[in-house]
C-alpha cells in the first residue's frame, strides 16, 4: 500500500490577499513564486530552488466569514503509481474526487476527507512552472502519454521566470478558481 512522503503545501483562504502576502513575504521572508494576472492567487515559497510553492493563499473569503480556512491540504507522493493507487483507492472507497489535474510542476489528485476538507495528493513531475496552471489529466494512462500532455504544455511555458507574470492567458490554462 503506497503511503505519502511528506507535505506539500498549505492553500488558504484568505480575506486581504494583499496584507496576507505582505506577511509571508516581507515578515516570514518567503518568496513569491507564481501569481495570476488578477491577483486572486499568490503562492510563496521559502526555497524556490527546492520547492515549487509552500503556501498558495487564494482569495475567497469574506469579512464575515467563519471556517473554512483552509483551502487544501497537499501531500506529496513517491511516484505517479502511487497517485494512480491512492486515485483508484479513493474511488473504491467512495471518497469525493473534485479533480485529477497537472499543474505542469506537479500532478495532483483533488478529494474531500470525510469532514469535507478538501485534500490533495501529488506527484512531482521534476518541471519547473512558474505560472499557476490547472489541466485535468488521466493519470491512468501509461506514463508517457501522461508526460506527453504534461510536457506539450510546459514547453509553452517554461520561460515565464520565478514570480513573474503572463500577459495574457492563453486558451490551454486553466485557472484554478474554487471559492
Amino acid at each position: 500500500m503506497p503511503r505519502v512522503s511528506g507535505l506539500g503545501h498549505l492553500g488558504i483562504f484568505v480575506r486581504d490577499i494583499e496584507r496576507m502576502t505582505a506577511f509571508y513575504r516581507d515578515f516570514l521572508g518567503m518568496q513569491i513564486t507564481k501569481q495570476d494576472p488578477e491577483g486572486r492567487m499568490m503562492f510563496l515559497s521559502s526555497d524556490p530552488e527546492s520547492v515549487d510553492h509552500e503556501i498558495a493563499l487564494m482569495t475567497g473569503r469574506s469579512a464575515d466569514d467563519g471556517p473554512p480556512l483552509i483551502q487544501q491540504i497537499s501531500l506529496r507522493v513517491p511516484s505517479l503509481n502511487a497517485l494512480r493507487t491512492f486515485h483508484r483507492n479513493l474511488e473504491e472507497q467512495g471518497y469525493k474526487i473534485d479533480q485529477v489535474v497537472t499543474h505542469l510542476s506537479a500532478i495532483g489528485c483533488y478529494f474531500f476527507d470525510p469532514e469535507g476538507n478538501r485534500t490533495e495528493v501529488f506527484w512531482l513531475t521534476g518541471r519547473p512552472c512558474w505560472v499557476p496552471t490547472v489541466n485535468p489529466i488521466d493519470v491512468h494512462q501509461p506514463d508517457e502519454a501522461v508526460l506527453a500532455e504534461v510536457d506539450r504544455i510546459w514547453h509553452r511555458l517554461r520561460h515565464v521566470p520565478v514570480g513573474g507574470r503572463m500577459t495574457e492567458e492563453t486558451a490551454t490554462l486553466e485557472v484554478a478558481s474554487h471559492n
